[in-house]
């Protein structure tokens, strides 16, 4: 198998889309947004001057509108295949799943006001059917010099992506970047998982992490200790944050 020609870096709607070229295919790293689709058929088409139908897998490392939003039609558009997390069932099943769903795409809207983009329909299906279940250090099928990490605590179901050769690992949403600090992403549902994850990449040493929301970083120590002292003991999510708020509501009365 061929190695990798280059890791392209393109700015997303909300979040950066990195896209491993190789002579052979292309493996698009995260399932990114609905919005996204538009850039990224033209860097394909025409800044690559490859036909879209060289997409071959995309990784959806885990359910939220700016990671997931664009694979189901992807496939669509250019019959690649979708690899996940070997978690079973859906990230937003149920009646809860279904106001988890409504509430994140909102969030991802919130955060394109902030950051000044356009609105655009980020719509997607809240099910996922990947062809491939990725178990902890497997190698993703075609592309076997990343290996899936399985980096959960964010949801379920994160996976992380270690490209072995250079030992860069692509992170996802185990840590954004916020003025200037690293620090753990919401919502984090398990805590006990998430601090073991950051454990775990950071024992690697890699050369570098790859950020979804951030770029391409080499941290410190101090950075490292700093999103450890970070990491939340207690789930911080979306219920227990209108619960804290409400609380707050009340006794401000």
């Amino acid at each position: 198998m061929t190695s990798m020609v280059k890791l392209h870096k393109l700015d997303g709607y909300i979040q950066s889309i990195y896209l491993a070229e190789y002579s052979h295919g292309l493996l698009l790293l995260d399932g990114c947004s609905r919005a996204d689709i538009p850039y990224i058929k033209q860097f394909i088409t025409n800044t690559l001057n490859r036909p879209f139908t060289d997409l071959e897998l995309v990784v959806v490392t885990h359910m939220h509108p700016d990671h997931a939003g664009a694979a189901n039609q992807l496939r669509k558009l250019t019959r690649c295949k979708i690899a996940a997390a070997n978690v079973k069932g859906q990230w937003y099943s149920g009646l809860d799943g279904q106001l988890m769903h409504l509430t994140d795409i909102m969030l991802a809207k919130w955060v394109a006001k902030r950051m000044k983009k356009p609105k655009t329909n980020i719509w997607y299906a809240r099910k996922l059917k990947p062809d491939y279940r990725l178990d902890d250090n497997e190698a993703l099928p075609g592309f076997p010099e990343w290996v899936a990490l399985a980096t959960q605590g964010h949801t379920d179901r994160d996976l992380s992506l270690h490209h072995q050769p250079s030992n860069r690992i692509y992170v996802a949403d185990l840590m954004v970047k916020v003025k200037g600090r690293y620090i753990p992403p919401f919502p984090v549902f398990y805590p006990n998982r998430y601090r073991r994850s950051l454990e775990r990449v950071f024992g690697l040493k890699p050369s570098s992490l790859i950020l979804a929301h951030g770029g391409e970083i080499t941290p410190t120590e101090e950075d490292m200790s700093h999103l450890l002292a970070r990491a939340p003991k207690v789930p911080t999510t979306h219920w227990r944050s209108v619960k804290s708020k409400f609380k707050r509501a009340i006794s401000n009365r």
